[in-house]
């Protein structure tokens, strides 16, 4: 991933989940009724051992049924206090759950989609989205049930240890001196717990990425016969993730058996010492009957927190992932005061001197001293020989990237002095690998523009061509298209991306290979369709097939980041130049 993983220090704490607390300080009036009612169901719980020492103690020594008749009485109110205090602790502190990692989700994608292309060269989506998922699924239980578990089991824990020392400060010194046995190994497993946790929590990310690919690539895999090699491949980091998360549970359940088996052998020792003094004398049955609740519940509580730190622990391990994501910054930053842009834009277009290279390629320059200035309305056309880098053109105009030197300018303003927003709110890009969503044909061409009218969406759709087969559909322009648009022709999607771009209306339109791998029907439809489109508007197109720039005001020849040849088809010709040379492969010309 391209996000960097935090310190070991801090891996061994649970200190990321501290970094929701500004999730939860949205909801203070949940919160402090959340307390309220955990603080309300763990004094209810404390005060039962004292009201059955009563019973034991006053109700059957008297002999009197009413007495005990009163005691049991006050009994089934605290349970029923209790009950009511436990429901609605539940009730608010699953609330809270559920609302802080709705709105963590909210928060990460919404920051996950600001990220510069860069970002995603580095990255694989499959595994973003099992952070999305199946890490704030695991916050969700650990802000929800399992913080309020802990909470209530410390407290609850605490409240008995201090009523043990107030029935019996002999009896408790024995309780006490184990907890130091008990405490400190839940701390140290704990911290081993989550390290393999968030070891199993990667390795599942990889495989969901790797799962999401060849699922998005299934007639790829299956047309070259893959698919043992995949299944193979993910049933592999399955098990992988499956051992490091059994390596966890096993450490979890080494710490909860011996952290349960000092509690009970504290207790069978106090119980033991507690029975004699009861024979001698110097203790009621009722004193050591409240005291042994009260050591059952710090057991019990203590128990508990060794489990509950586990999980605990694996949930900072996906907070740490969590916040990681929502930490990353885009490698594009709009500036504080952006340069406000006259809409729509004139459309004039410049790279002056303008050199680049990837960031994950980054000995080898893309562009070198790039160098060339397109009037408003002018259509000009980028060819040359793949990796030329005609491509990265569009991708630096649209500032999915910055370039290492030099400056692109819109209507005379460098694009790094714009809102992004602005600035590409006034670029339409008809893309050649279309992307068609898994939703209705309208949604799709309205994607630019989601407040377009049906009639607008049609009149899109006419003068991209596309009208006629959209009609022709089960639903028209309500048919569900297949995710990527699997269930449509090269030429239909690319007259919807036309379409979309119609409907975007925008002054500069960018055409990268719109009509590659079309059969000549379609590309005549397309062709028309593009012409349509291209009126009006600065036009910058991408085309390995010749045919499709013939009519271009100019064409721009590229070669190693750098334009060598410019002019009209004819005057590049007469050059014979490697323009001419290209010509003559595809026409015969030259």
């Amino acid at each position: 991933m391209a996000v960097e993983s935090q310190t070991n220090n801090k891996r061994n704490s649970l200190r990321p989940l501290a970094k929701l607390a500004p999730y939860i300080a949205r909801y203070k009036g949940k919160v402090a009724c959340a307390i309220f009612f955990l603080l309300l169901a763990a004094i209810t719980t404390l005060t039962l051992p004292i009201a059955v020492r009563r019973v034991i103690d006053n109700g059957f020594s008297e002999s009197d049924p009413s007495l005990v008749n009163n005691y049991f009485t006050v009994l089934i109110i605290i349970s029923a206090l209790l009950a009511l205090a436990s429901s609605c602790r539940y009730y608010f502190v699953i609330w809270l759950g559920e609302r802080i990692v709705a709105d963590l989700r909210n928060d990460v994608f919404a920051n996950v989609t600001q990220l510069s292309p860069e970002f995603f060269d580095k990255s694989h989506s499959g595994e973003i989205v099992s952070r999305l998922t199946a890490d704030t699924t695991q916050i969700k239980s650990a802000v929800g049930a399992t913080a309020s578990l802990a909470l209530r089991n410390v407290i609850l824990g605490l409240g008995a240890l201090m009523m043990m020392i107030y029935t019996s400060p002999r009896l408790s010194l024995i309780v006490i001196a184990a907890i130091p046995l008990i405490v400190l190994p839940i701390v140290g497993f704990g911290r081993k717990v989550r390290k393999k946790s968030r070891a199993a929590q990667d390795t599942l990310a990889e495989a969901t990425a790797y799962a999401s690919e060849s699922i998005s690539a299934v007639r790829t895999m299956q047309a070259f016969t893959n698919g043992t090699h995949v299944r193979s491949r993910f049933s592999n980091a399955v098990d992988f993730a499956f051992n490091a998360a059994r390596n966890a549970i096993l450490t979890r359940s080494l710490l909860t058996g011996f952290a349960i088996f000092l509690i009970f052998s504290s207790i069978v020792a106090v119980l033991w010492i507690g029975a004699n003094d009861v024979l001698a004398g110097t203790m009621t049955g009722g004193t050591l009957g409240q005291f042994l609740l009260y050591a059952v519940f710090a057991g019990g509580a203590m128990g508990a927190l060794s489990e509950v730190w586990g999980e605990l622990s694996q949930a900072a391990g996906s907070a740490e992932r969590l916040i990681e994501l929502l930490g990353t910054k885009s490698a594009i930053q709009t500036p504080a005061n952006p340069v406000p842009l006259t809409k729509p834009a004139k459309g004039e277009i410049a790279f002056d001197t303008v050199a680049f290279n990837y960031p994950t390629r980054p000995d080898q320059p893309t562009l070198e001293g790039l160098s060339m200035a397109i009037k408003p309305g002018e259509t000009v056309a980028i060819v040359g020989p793949s990796g030329a880098g005609k491509s990265t053109l569009f991708a630096m105009l649209l500032r999915f990237y910055d370039p290492a030197s030099g400056e692109i300018k819109l209507d005379n303003i460098n694009i790094k002095n714009l809102a992004e927003d602005d600035l590409r709110s006034q670029i339409a890009l008809v893309p050649q690998d279309t992307m068609i969503f898994a939703s209705s044909t309208a949604e799709n061409i309205s994607y630019g523009k989601p407040t377009a009218t049906r009639d607008h969406v049609i009149t899109a759709a006419k003068a991209a061509n596309a009208h006629e087969f959209i009609e022709k559909m089960p639903q028209g322009y309500e048919t569900i298209l297949g995710e990527r648009g699997v269930t449509l022709s090269g030429g239909q999607r690319q007259r919807l991306a036309i379409a979309r771009a119609i409907l975007k209306d925008a002054p500069v339109l960018l055409l990268d290979e719109a009509t590659s791998a079309l059969d000549a029907e379609s590309e005549k439809l397309v062709q028309d369709a593009l012409e349509n489109l291209m009126t009006g508007r600065t036009t910058l197109i991408i085309a390995h097939r010749l045919a499709t720039v013939l009519k271009a005001d100019r064409i721009l020849v590229m070669d190693e980041g750098k334009v060598i040849e410019e002019g009209t088809h004819k005057t590049l010709i007469k050059k014979k130049g490697v323009y001419a040379g290209l010509a003559k492969l595809q026409f015969g010309e030259g």
